[in-house]
């Protein structure tokens, strides 16, 4: 495997050796410091240790050189509609199932309980930095759970299957696998419901059973036990949920027309997928749809922004350990005082946003008990989401050109890198309805708007006295008469979020720098702006240690 073992190449440069990815994050350990009990640190530790192994990425190269393939028919020509995957791909479904990432927001008891979200972003954020690709059929499982157990009616049957923590690929019903993953299947080729209207129908049939026809255009894990889909009828718009087998254990009508040929994320099948005369159960009422919809796509906001920071973070740390070790005229790279100055102010960005996803799982755990803390949910998820994943893309391909040439090739595991960094940014919803969700919410919630923004407030202003909230509060307000200016309004309310959790969590040094360069200075267009008062190679030293 490239980069993972081997001896040192021509330039003199060492394999990037394995590494503890928790022990070596002094940002999420800081942000993570008031959750932490002997008990869960040691299981972190672990989870790090794993994610940072030769063996990890063994499996990730051999995921990426093997992807899944569509198997339509059996040798009869029957249909079979079934994904033949690489065994690699099911050992870190395995590995990440055990972790909880499908079902650990919704479990009741255990260790962990007040406290689920913020320790699952920290496992998330960790194994992201290895592989990307099978954790989206885990987050959209975690997401229709979401959605299942705010309807009240099929949520807690899917729940328990789910609470096995087993990952079983078996084409099989429910009642005969250890374990099950859900689809989200809310994207059609016209758009994405609820902003979009569904293209599919659904009819009551003479025996009171539900039938669906219609699509899911592009659909991670379509091979998934039952798939989240909208459809309109006689009564309205709803959601509902299509199993692959109908309850008399006779396959439904959930035909996979294709895979489609993706940028990056190769490891996971995306599939268009039509939904042929289907079972389909009911998820609530018809006029809670677009509420249980908005609590998915919550869901799964959030898992995107600590994707793309734990890959941003990935990426960079392959960056730090070559220019550490790559040689410029007898003199460390590291050395050069231009590209110490690019490679902080990026590092800049990892940390931010670290502390940043850690500070909305926190919020996701009291937003049930704290209405200040569900607001700041409501507001800073799509703004971290549009900031985090755009960083994501530009640091990513900035950790590529310090590679040179090198980091061109697919020889180099920073090249899939670059490729998987848009997804996360597409998950949901793209950068403009991120935006929109924003100033949505400023408009019409001014009041919880304004309470986000002061709790975002006290933490930033407590150090900086910047007066950022009034500055926000104008912004928006200027904004809601101008939609063209919603993204402005959108950075600003996460990059002040991002300087906040700073400010939580991280020391002085790396907090000014931040706040300094992303609050204060001129826009920006690429990294290396970061002033010479600045103390560059500490501040990656701190954020990547040696």
């Amino acid at each position: 495997m490239a980069g993972a073992t081997g001896t040192t190449g021509a330039a003199g440069i060492p394999p990037f050796a394995p590494r503890n990815l928790f022990d070596g994050d002094p940002i999420l350990i800081g942000a993570l410091g008031g959750v932490l009990t002997a008990e869960i640190e040691t299981a972190l530790v672990d989870h790090g240790a794993f994610w940072g192994s030769v063996e990890a990425r063994e499996l990730t190269r051999l995921v990426e050189a093997n992807p899944p393939r569509l198997v339509d028919r059996d040798a009869w020509g029957e249909r079979v509609d079934a994904i033949e995957y690489h065994p690699a791909r099911h050992a870190l479904m395995r590995r990440s199932a055990e972790a909880g990432f499908a079902v650990a927001l919704h479990e009741d008891e255990g260790r962990e309980r007040g406290r689920r979200h913020v320790l699952r972003t920290a496992r998330m954020m960790m194994t992201a930095e290895t592989e990307i690709s099978h954790l989206l059929t885990l987050s959209s499982t975690s997401a229709v759970l979401a959605a299942l157990t705010a309807a009240g009616d099929v949520g807690a049957e899917w729940v328990i299957r789910a609470s096995t923590r087993r990952y079983d690929h078996r084409l099989l019903p429910v009642g005969e696998k250890a374990g099950v993953t859900l689809g989200h299947g809310l994207v059609e080729r016209d758009g994405t419901f609820p902003a979009s209207p569904t293209q599919n129908r659904v009819r009551e049939s003479e025996t009171g059973d539900f039938v669906l026809d219609g699509q899911a255009w592009f659909l991670a894990a379509p091979t998934a036990d039952a798939v989240l889909v909208a459809a309109a009828g006689a009564e309205g718009t709803g959601l509902y949920l299509v199993p692959r087998f109908r309850h008399d254990g006779t396959t439904n009508g959930v035909e996979i027309e294709r895979l489609k040929p993706t940028l990056g994320a190769r490891g996971e099948a995306i599939a268009e997928v039509r939904f042929v005369a289907a079972e389909a159960m009911p998820v609530g009422r018809i006029d809670q749809a677009a509420d249980l919809a908005g609590r998915a796509a919550l869901f799964l906001r959030h898992d995107a922004t600590v994707i793309a920071t734990g890959a941003m973070r990935g990426a960079l740390a392959k960056a730090v350990h070559h220019v550490r070790h790559r040689t410029i005229a007898g003199e460390p790279l590291i050395d050069q005082p231009l590209m110490a100055r690019v490679l902080a102010d990026a590092a800049l960005d990892v940390a931010a946003a670290t502390a940043l996803s850690v500070r909305l799982g926190l919020a996701l755990d009291r937003a049930d008990e704290d209405e200040a803390e569900a607001a700041y949910a409501r507001l800073v998820v799509p703004a971290a989401k549009y900031w985090i994943c755009k960083t994501a893309v530009l640091a990513t391909a900035e950790a590529l050109e310090c590679l040179g040439g090198n980091g061109f090739s697919e020889d180099h595991e920073i090249a899939r890198s670059l490729r998987d960094a848009p997804l996360a940014g597409l998950t949901a919803g793209a950068g403009n309805l991120m935006a929109l969700e924003v100033l949505r919410f400023a408009d019409e919630n001014p009041e919880a708007f304004s309470a986000a923004i002061g709790a975002i407030a006290i933490d930033l202003d407590r150090q900086s006295n910047s007066g950022s909230a009034e500055i926000i509060r104008a912004a928006a307000e200027a904004c809601i008469a101008d939609q063209g200016s919603a993204r402005i309004l959108t950075e600003q309310v996460a990059l002040m979020a991002a300087a906040a959790a700073l400010h939580r969590f991280a020391p002085r040094a790396i907090t000014e720098a931040f706040t300094d360069s992303r609050l204060a200075g001129p826009w920006r267009a690429s990294h290396g702006m970061l002033d010479g008062r600045f103390d560059a190679h500490g501040i990656v030293d701190y954020v990547f240690p040696p």
